[in-house]
């Protein structure tokens, strides 16, 4: 009797351990499933993780302050969580590491003030946009007499800064062939080379012309508020994820329509075009 008892309780103890390795393979299972390619990421709690893309050097859009992420598309990724109910998480990287990065399936959405280009539409889709912008003219403010003037900047005894992998890049390098293209990491890195003389002219988005007119601290340098190009900001999934997109243009039509996108952007932004 009591060996049988024995026998019981080693049944009784290898199905109990058979149970936990089978609950430990499905939990492991459903782990590295939801960590896949689409904007349904899962926890192993089973929340809904949106893994978001960011470069955070391109204030008011994203930067860092105080080593925490800031700006309209950290607020917008925030509500954005709260309507999703999903867990926002940013990935930071190089701006020419994003599309890469969503085109391998490491992040779900780029949200980084991306301008809608056609060679970028060639990679992946963009959702509607909730920004018009375009490139703008930064210089010294000893200089604003012989350069205030756009058509000016095409000589080549000019030095034209702008941050690599942009379309300021790109305008710089279609627009302006005689100047002496200057490729530059980042807006901040630019705008200390104009104060530097070390350039004489930055080619950068608007809202970084935009931040520059709020700084007040700012004696040296001004920006020419004549857009050389229109472009629009929007966010980036990939080709194959519209289900993601079209839940991201329903909550921006949803903004547009109850006026929160355009509260955003003006608590950043004084002076902009908002996109209906």
């Amino acid at each position: 009797m009591k060996e049988h008892t024995g026998e019981k309780k080693n049944m009784k103890t290898k199905t109990i351990w058979l149970n936990l390795i089978i609950f430990s393979a499905v939990t492991t299972a459903a782990f590295f499933s939801g960590c896949g390619t689409t904007g349904n990421t899962k926890t192993p709690f089973g929340k809904p993780v949106l893994r978001v893309g960011v470069t955070p050097n391109y204030p008011p859009l994203v930067f860092k302050k105080s080593k925490t992420l800031q700006g309209i598309e950290v607020d917008l990724a925030g509500d954005l969580g709260k309507e999703t109910k999903k867990r926002i998480r940013f990935e930071e990287m190089a701006f020419g590491e994003l599309i890469p990065a969503l085109m391998s399936g490491k992040i779900d959405v780029i949200m980084s003030g991306m301008s809608m280009t056609y060679d970028r539409q060639q990679h992946v889709q963009f959702t509607q946009p909730y920004l018009q912008v375009g490139q703008m003219v930064i210089i010294r403010k000893a200089d604003v007499g012989l350069l205030g003037n756009p058509s000016n900047l095409n000589r080549d005894n000019l030095s034209v800064g702008f941050e690599a992998n942009t379309t300021g890049a790109d305008f710089v390098k279609g627009r302006l062939k005689q100047a002496k293209a200057v490729p530059l990491s980042s807006a901040e890195e630019g705008l200390e080379s104009l104060r530097n003389n070390t350039i004489d002219v930055f080619i950068h988005d608007a809202p970084t012309a935009w931040q520059l007119a709020e700084n007040i601290s700012e004696d040296k340098l001004i920006a020419v508020y004549r857009p050389l190009t229109e472009e629009y900001l929007a966010w980036a999934v990939r080709k194959d994820d519209e289900e993601l997109r079209d839940e991201l243009d329903r909550f921006i039509s949803k903004w547009k329509q109850n006026r929160k996108l355009q509260t955003i952007l003006s608590k950043w932004i004084k002076v902009a075009i908002f996109v209906n």
